[in-house]
């Protein structure tokens, strides 16, 4: 039976492989956005949960890409997949690039505050400009082709083929940060976070080190950004405002920082709640907050920390039963304190 376990963590993956099969449309549509804001959700993590920068201007990069995409859509025609999703996804990179090289110049709330600096500025590009329709927003008339060398793997303007399209970027995301962080790059962004002089003082170059964090990251949100311009079909300054870099921040909060699988569950919740919520009563904006602080202040490691909670609680009930004493604890120790930040 134990040979099995370590195929379980798989279980959610083949499920969401199935859904769209038995789920009504509706539905598939809402999980496809749900693994969007997982992308989002993750990339954003690997600068607060990994590197230590609370970004509030990350949904800069989620919305240009998604602008990059209309803007490089024909009128009438389609664009191919192969030369919008690289283009906007490199569009968000650089503007990552960008804003990094001065924002990383400041740290703890001079960041935050030139994060959303330059995320407004950006707002208010598209926002009072004809650049992206303005106000209004603009509409993707016709979804990227896939076509490549004469033949048309899958249609993104099928509600379906678009949402395995997302899974696939969700998992692909998954595996390269997870990749990024076994790296050597990846321990010195732990490093970096956990104390940053001592980092420096063993020779690393932290700046470098946190703009390759930041662009990288700019880049994934990119990617989210696209999967949301290919699943509406339409785009607005709404996405590149400060809101919505909270409601990120949220779902890493919810999910439990420096955790993939916490960042995709946060997303989850998020979403759900947004949802249900908002179908009970009017005033569900009061009852989303409620329960966030509930979860910051009785569950601080997130959803990523229940499982590890079961086990510690099945495992302390396994000891009682058996009469064994458990250790005194440590006095200042917590195990929970700090369990939410090793994904």
């Amino acid at each position: 039976m134990k040979r099995f376990l370590p195929l379980l963590k798989y279980c959610p993956l083949v499920l969401l492989i199935a859904l769209p099969f038995f789920a009504p449309p509706y539905y598939t549509e809402l999980l496809a956005k749900i693994l969007t804001f997982a992308i989002f959700a993750m990339s954003l993590d690997l600068l607060i949960g990994f590197t230590g920068l609370v970004s509030f201007g990350h949904a800069a990069f989620f919305g240009i890409a998604a602008y990059a995409l209309v803007l490089l859509t024909p009128k009438y025609a389609a664009v191919s997949l192969w030369i919008a999703f690289p283009g906007a996804v490199l569009a968000a990179a650089v503007a990552a690039l960008v804003i990094g090289i001065f924002a990383l110049r400041t740290k703890g709330v001079y960041f935050i505050m030139v994060t959303l600096a330059f995320a407004q500025m950006v707002f208010s590009l598209f926002q009072d400009t004809k650049l992206g329709g303005g106000s209004d927003g603009v509409f993707l008339n016709t979804r990227p082709d896939a076509t490549l060398f004469g033949y048309t793997p899958f249609d993104l303007a099928n509600g379906q083929h678009a949402y395995y399209f997302v899974l696939a970027m969700l998992v692909a995301t998954h595996l390269l940060l997870a990749r990024v962080l076994r790296s050597p790059f990846g321990r010195a962004l732990v490093g970096i976070r956990s104390n940053e002089h001592r980092m420096r003082s063993l020779g690393f170059a932290t700046y470098r080190y946190k703009l390759g964090a930041f662009t990288l990251a700019g880049a994934l949100a990119g990617v989210a950004g696209f999967c949301y311009a290919v699943l509406f079909a339409f785009v607005n300054p709404e996405l590149l405002s400060w809101h919505k870099s909270g409601d990120a921040i949220l779902m890493v909060i919810l999910g439990g920082m420096g955790s993939l699988g916490g960042a995709i569950a946060g997303a989850f919740a998020f979403v759900a709640m947004q949802e249900s919520f908002s179908q009970l009563t009017k005033h569900w904006l009061l009852v989303m907050g409620t329960v966030i602080v509930l979860t910051v202040l009785f569950l601080p490691g997130g959803l990523a920390a229940v499982p590890d909670r079961i086990r510690r609680t099945l495992s302390g009930s396994a000891r009682r039963a058996a009469g064994i004493t458990p250790p005194p604890s440590r006095e200042g120790g917590g195990s929970e304190g700090g369990a939410h930040t090793d994904g």
